[in-house]
């Protein structure tokens, strides 16, 4: 498993959810703000999305949008033609948790079809698309949904030149290796001369480059990681916390309980006890407005 895929299976909620629509002009969806990352596939036709603070986008088949802040928004068109048919749907994250890829992600992502869109985004468009033409209740579309949502990511983090942001440090060769490691093995025991020596750099170096990449300090992020794992498996498992601390480097549970309040604002016990697998829903289909 890839560093992307990694936080994304650490900070997802449950299943993905969608519904599948068509609609004729005139016709405005509005869709509230949620916490939900949310998102549109223009199956066939095209609309236009509205979104607070944005320009307006003109969707056509086979664009896909994402807003990883779930920002208020509308989605509709007024020109009388072949209706649109859309897939509407959200993922959720657990936003309790800090990590770059909540809060680094532009608030409306737009992937447009073309030749510049990578061709692996295309092919997990196009058999999402065929699955939901033969059977839009099939098991295989949350499946989809699923890759959908890496490939997009991707292929944003793969067009981005910044210099500096998580990203960034995905696609530098040195930084990337130490990311790899501290993800691969959140247990070890890292500090900042065995990452150095992992992306073949001085501890100075690389202390200095990894802050000014990231904006975070190595053992910052470290730390920040670790928590973020023992954060899911104290939702998603009965593990006692002894073994959880363990699982994420700390031979002490009150070292890995303080050190778990101080990342969430309370004890890993009472984290466990109001954590729940639900996220406040996002509205598929919106209130339609003619």
């Amino acid at each position: 498993m890839d560093v992307l895929s990694d936080v994304v299976a650490e900070l997802r909620i449950g299943a993905p959810h969608s519904s599948r629509t068509e609609r004729r002009a005139p016709w405005d969806d509005r869709f509230p703000p949620t916490a939900a990352v949310g998102f549109h596939l223009v199956l066939r036709g095209g609309c236009r999305l509205t979104a607070a603070g944005q320009p307006p986008l003109r969707l056509g088949a086979g664009d896909v949008v994402l807003l990883p802040r779930g920002a208020a928004h509308s989605i509709g068109d007024h020109t009388v033609g072949a209706p649109t048919v859309l897939l509407c749907g959200a993922y959720r994250f657990d936003r309790s948790r800090r990590h770059p890829l909540l809060t680094e992600l532009p608030e409306v992502l737009h992937l447009a079809a073309g030749p510049r869109r990578p061709a692996a985004l295309d092919t997990a468009l196009d058999l999402l698309t065929r699955e939901l033409d033969t059977d839009p209740d099939s098991g295989a579309v949350g499946p989809l949904l699923e890759i959908l949502l890496l490939f997009m990511l991707r292929a944003w983090y793969d067009g981005r030149d910044r210099d500096t942001g998580w990203g960034a440090a995905l696609r530098d060769p040195d930084l990337g290796t130490a990311l790899r490691a501290i993800h691969r093995d959140p247990a070890h025991p890292w500090t900042v001369q065995s990452l150095g020596d992992r992306a073949h750099m001085s501890r100075s170096s690389f202390a200095q480059r990894f802050t000014e990449t990231l904006g975070v300090a190595p053992q910052t992020y470290l730390t920040r990681w670790r928590m973020t794992v023992a954060a899911r498996r104290l939702r998603d498992t009965d593990d006692t916390l002894r073994v959880i601390a363990e699982s994420v480097g700390y031979t002490s549970e009150y070292a890995f309980a303080k050190a778990f309040k101080r990342e969430f604002g309370v004890a890993p016990g009472r984290y466990r006890h109001t954590a729940t697998a639900a996220a406040p829903g996002y509205l598929a289909t919106g209130s339609t407005a003619e």
